[in-house]
């Protein structure tokens, strides 16, 4: 399952992922998200290992959401539930990884890369960071409820409905004030500051850290529904004629007028 689009390296007690899609601003087709999901093993499978690293490749993005021509072989609702419960057990699966991880965000962290982002346990940003899910603006589609329990989990319901309904993204220093980046820094000493970080964490004592990620995960988790409650809702968004005409358009480079149906 390795793929060079998603890159895993280890280094004494520390770990990193690497999305390494640049050119595509590191967009997650399916080779990656499944590769997401093995590293993940690998690194609960490795007692060596003390924290986790997840990043872009270059400057310019974390990770730009998923391919979106993907999309366009999506013909059912039952594809967009399929759809929707993967990338719920991917990124649950890093949201469940026993050792902290830490987010570094360089400019575009988008849909999909949002997701993954609050998925970690940190997150530091330089100030080019623009977060956001901004699915009401581009594609029309939705949610699964544990995206959206994340999102409320991390801003509260106001900032979340600001985010996906008004299509906002939000600058670094706004997403300090909201609670859900811990620090902004420099570009150019984000990488050196991110690592310090990690090495802190490294000399914490293992079990509390541990204790503590486990705790509040299950804090998180006894407040979620079930996944199956919001199904009714994804269907309705990928299986409408404005889906797949939005899709059409984004693969175009054009503007699509929303109909509503």
């Amino acid at each position: 399952m390795a793929t060079d689009e998603l890159l895993f390296e280890k280094s004494g007690v520390k770990a990193s992922i690497v999305f390494n899609r640049p050119d595509v601003h590191n967009a997650m087709n399916w080779a990656m998200y499944d590769r997401l999901e093995s590293v993940c093993d690998e690194i609960d499978a490795d007692d060596d290992i003390r924290v986790v690293t997840l990043r872009g490749a270059g400057s310019k993005a974390f990770v730009a959401g998923t391919d979106i021509s993907q999309f366009r072989d999506f013909e059912s609702g039952e594809d967009a539930v399929a759809y929707e419960a993967r990338i719920d057990r991917v990124v649950g699966r890093l949201e469940r990884l026993k050792r902290p991880t830490i987010a570094l965000l360089q400019g575009v962290c988008v849909g999909g890369g949002a997701a993954i982002a609050l998925a970690c346990d940190f997150r530091y940003a330089d100030e080019n960071l623009k977060l956001g899910i901004p699915i009401a603006k581009t594609l029309g589609n939705c949610l699964s409820m544990a995206n959206f329990a994340r999102l409320v989990d991390l801003l509260g319901t106001p900032k979340a409905k600001e985010m996906l309904m008004l299509a906002r993204l939000f600058k670094a220093d706004e997403c300090v004030a909201a609670g859900v980046v811990n620090d902004v820094f420099d570009a150019r000493e984000i990488e050196a500051e991110v690592d310090a970080i990690a090495e802190r964490l490294t000399q914490m004592a293992p079990l509390t850290v541990a204790a503590t990620k486990a705790a509040i995960q299950r804090i998180h988790e006894a407040r979620r529904i079930a996944p199956e409650d919001g199904e009714d809702l994804i269907r309705s968004c990928y299986t409408s004629a404005d889906f797949h005409g939005a899709v059409d358009a984004f693969m175009q480079k054009r503007q699509y007028t929303w109909q509503g149906r």
